[in-house]
């Protein structure tokens, strides 16, 4: 996991829900080839896919006197991860110097499933595997530059500890790690990044070569809108060169007019049915392991609503918010997500609303939309409040096929206990006891 929840963690409890940003990810061999583009140093490397039908005569255009097999997915922990199925037995990185091994590692690795600790335990589908040639490291570093809230521009973040979890750096020795923030208007100076390579404690021959690739990471950073790039380890390597070893890139997705040909990188594999319709509808959406879906508009309602449903008990089945602009569609399609039959794990769904440009009988006029194509028995409570709120109301009311199915609440909190009641949750747990001693009640 990258620093970046780390400097967000800040913002936010502890023992509330995580929220992660709705951003392009790509996978390490993009990432590389990405970075490798823009002068930035990184190992050779080649991919091989599950379609591959020459696995020999692809290898035998690359003589490495080291391969790192790395399987390609967007999750962290791949090298002490473990394949479902797996004849050989293998994590997800392969360290060898035969060439017969890396390709029974690669051939291993295509078309099974990997189980990480950021996974879940049906593990992710591999369909690339990337090849990369070894170096000899001396010395390890992490590095990466990224947007903090908290300055409202580009940090710096490096420590001369590399190739390990940095949150737990973080969180155990922070004097250890270097914050840098950076002016946006003006840049990253010269003098910052020799301070940033001498951190990092690399040998002195080593420091410009670092304070070169530092530079090249920030103007990259910059040109492609990016929100974090995060190179771990930062590496040293015997003759002085240093090398981005490891490559995590996250961008924006407000970017996406401007940045094209990356947005056309991102191929949807790993995202889930309903992650792929939101996408298309434009909403931001995230799955999350619950079984009370939440539709809501705003981000900081939709994450007020998820802490008060797990305040009380409940655990939320997703972040979804339809924006402040939504169409009737848009809300039709959003209500169609969570009420999906598909899903067998969604016990109930809240609704959540506070209009202002987005009127209350906007969302009424799709859920009533949606609930005429839609076969299903799933409770919902609804909390409208705002904008046509009693044009919206009564819309839903003469709506004969929602009689039954929906609950009307003025309180937020007392909707958020129907929720977690309906979903068959709730009660003095340890983790409610935990939440609510961390928001003061």
């Amino acid at each position: 996991m990258s620093l970046t929840s780390t400097l967000l963690k800040n913002y936010f409890c502890r023992n509330l829900i995580k929220i992660q940003s709705r951003q392009l990810n790509l996978q390490e061999y993009q990432s590389k080839e990405l970075l490798r583009s823009n002068g930035c140093v990184v190992q050779n490397f080649f991919v091989c896919g599950k379609e591959e039908k020459d696995l020999d005569k692809l290898f035998d255009k690359y003589d490495y006197q080291e391969y790192v097999v790395k399987a390609q997915i967007l999750a962290g922990g791949r090298g002490k991860g473990r394949f479902i199925n797996s004849q050989f037995k293998q994590s997800g990185v392969f360290i060898t110097t035969s060439q017969e091994q890396a390709k029974f590692s690669t051939l291993d690795m295509l078309g099974k499933r990997l189980v990480t600790n950021q996974t879940g335990k049906d593990g992710v589908l591999v369909n690339q595997v990337m090849i990369a040639e070894s170096v000899p490291i001396k010395r390890e570093a992490y590095l990466s530059i990224l947007m903090d809230p908290s300055t409202s521009g580009p940090v710096v973040v490096a420590c001369h500890l590399g190739g390990v979890d940095i949150e737990k750096v973080a969180e155990r020795n922070p004097e250890l790690i270097l914050k840098l923030p950076i002016c946006i208007n003006k840049g990253i100076t010269g003098e910052q990044c020799e301070q940033v390579a001498e951190w990092l404690c690399f040998d002195n021959e080593a420091v410009p070569y670092a304070a070169k690739q530092i530079q090249k990471l920030y103007e990259f950073f910059i040109k492609v809108d990016a929100t974090q790039i995060e190179i771990n380890p930062f590496a040293q390597i015997d003759d002085g060169r240093v090398y981005c070893i490891d490559a995590k890139l996250i961008f924006d997705d407000n970017a996406a007019f401007r940045q094209k040909n990356i947005f056309e990188l991102d191929t949807c594999e790993e995202m889930s049915q309903n992650e792929i319709l939101a996408k298309r509808f434009g909403l931001s959406y995230i799955p999350m392991d619950g079984n009370i879906a939440c539709m809501v508009n705003g981000a900081g309602l939709a994450m007020a609503t998820m802490d008060i449903i797990k305040l009380h008990g409940g655990v939320p089945a997703n972040f979804l918010d339809v924006g402040g602009s939504a169409t009737v569609e848009q809300v039709s399609n959003a209500f169609k997500i969570v009420a999906s039959s598909n899903d067998q794990k969604i016990k109930a769904i809240f609704v959540n609303i506070f209009a202002g440009i987005l009127r209350c009988d906007i969302i009424a006029e799709g859920v009533i939309a949606a609930c005429n194509e839609l076969e299903s028995n799933i409770p919902v409570v609804l909390r409208l409040k705002g904008t046509n709120v009693d044009k919206a109301k009564l819309m839903l009311k003469n709506a004969s096929q929602l009689k039954g199915k929906f609950e009307f609440y003025e309180s937020f909190e007392d909707a958020a206990k129907r929720v977690v009641e309906l979903a068959g949750g709730g009660g003095n747990n340890e983790q409610v006891k935990k939440v609510k001693e961390c928001c003061g009640r």
